[in-house]
């Protein structure tokens, strides 16, 4: 279920732009026109008569953004991030709807806790906005929460993000459970034992800086335990924010065996290697860490031949005062609804590494295809979840400029190269700059 507020639609033209959408085939310049919230004309020179008018010359149209990882903070930590100001952030970045993790204070462990958010966000929402719930009551691992009850009450799917399932037989119990839910279940891969107290990536660059390192093993071994479940269950499964070079591995030979399972990955982990951490900057420390040089190429690749189907922001808000200390004693998380687009258009897109197309098609039909979602498209009669880029544009990442409450971002201070024109969601105009 995806909520948002109840605003009027509106009638509005996007004339003249680059219309693509990779997913239909779309490549050509078109006016495109909304009436009441649907897409009801392509064409050219369409009447713009009592419509809101985008200009689009320049810039490219395409189907918006799903971000399928998201924290909001809500409940709990309304200082860093609210419903409000996270979908805000959601509507600047290019995104249609946004799925919520349920590590929150209280957890989203109960029906009553997941209807108040939906409620909220009836209220709240600027974006359509889904909730998952938790796998175990209190993320703790040791009890299942009451899948069903939650399912009813409107959970899109269920995560302990922020910490594994450590227990092999309370997941495989999971996943039996889950069936008659008709969800998925979307997991943080780490075994804990081995992630227990690294602060980076371990190899060069953490035993030069002296910390403690979070070896790839760490991810790729639960990575490989939850397939491996996965497949004895038969049930589909969804990899949380994937870093390493062994996970893609294991990731790609199991989808081989025909074992349903989508995966995703983070901007961060696209764009940077540990080799970044060496600036002792705090905006860095993510969990997963940023791992090394072989691991992103794998990601990179993974993304582009569509083993990894999916990019996810992993937007983490963290107050100013959490970040403001050293390094090691920094929380693990950094936020990315407001550049995603742009730091990958940078990063990935401009120097050849991947074609707008894929990375469009990664950031819209992959993510909401991994969870059932309607992929928002650019046809006739289909709900208007629209993005306008401007391809050209260059803009520098500041602190106060953001619309999330939280300004932890990796790249602040850079300047990037793309930009997002204008938000449609769910037929409504949500963002223009």
């Amino acid at each position: 279920m995806l909520v948002s507020n109840s605003r009027r639609r509106e009638n509005v033209i996007i004339r003249g732009a680059r219309v693509l959408d990779p997913t239909a085939g779309v490549d050509e310049v078109l006016d495109v026109r909304v009436d009441g919230g649907v897409v009801s004309a392509l064409g050219h020179d369409l009447d713009t008569n009592e419509h809101h008018v985008l200009e689009g010359a320049g810039r490219v149209l395409a189907p918006a953004f799903v971000d399928p990882h998201v924290h909001l903070r809500t409940p709990g930590r309304e200082d860093e991030e609210t419903l409000a100001t996270g979908t805000a952030a959601a509507a600047a970045g290019g995104y249609c709807a946004i799925l919520a993790m349920p590590n929150t204070d209280p957890v989203v462990d109960s029906a009553a806790v997941l209807r108040a958010l939906i409620e909220q966000a009836r209220t709240d929402a600027v974006v359509p906005v889904g909730f998952l719930a938790a796998i175990s009551k209190g993320q703790e691992g040791a009890q299942l929460t009451e899948m069903a009850e939650l399912a009813d009450a409107g959970a899109v799917a269920f995560s302990d993000d922020g910490r594994p399932v450590a227990s092999a037989g309370l997941l495989r119990r999971a996943l039996r459970y889950v069936r008659v839910t008709g969800r998925k279940l979307a997991l943080h891969c780490e075994e804990p034992t081995l992630a227990d107290g690294g602060q980076m990536h371990e190899g060069r660059v953490s035993a030069e800086l002296g910390f403690a390192g979070y070896p790839a093993l760490a991810e790729s071994v639960m990575v490989e335990r939850d397939l491996a479940l996965a497949a004895h269950e038969r049930r589909p499964i969804h990899l949380l924010h994937l870093s390493a070079g062994a996970s893609v591995e294991a990731l790609r030979r199991w989808r081989a065996l025909g074992i349903d399972a989508t995966a995703e990955v983070t901007p961060h982990h696209l764009c940077l290697t540990d080799e970044a951490v060496r600036s002792l900057d705090p905006q860095l420390k993510m969990n997963p860490p940023l791992r090394g040089v072989a691991d992103r190429i794998a990601l990179i690749e993974a993304l582009r031949d569509g083993t990894i189907g999916a990019i996810a922001t992993d937007h983490a808000p963290h107050s100013r005062e959490e970040k403001d200390v050293p390094f090691e004693a920094a929380p693990f998380g950094v936020t990315g609804l407001e550049t995603a687009f742009a730091a990958l258009y940078t990063n990935l897109v401009e120097p050849g590494l991947l074609s707008l197309e894929t990375l469009l098609a990664r950031m819209s039909d992959g993510p909401a295809s991994a969870y059932g979602l309607e992929p928002p498209q650019i046809a006739l009669g289909a709900r208007a979840n629209l993005v306008l880029l401007d391809t050209g544009a260059t803009w520098r990442v500041e602190e106060g400029a953001f619309r999330s409450r939280s300004s932890n971002s990796w790249l602040l201070g850079q300047t990037l190269l793309g930009r997002v024109a204008a938000t449609i969601a769910d037929g409504r105009v949500v963002y223009e700059a």
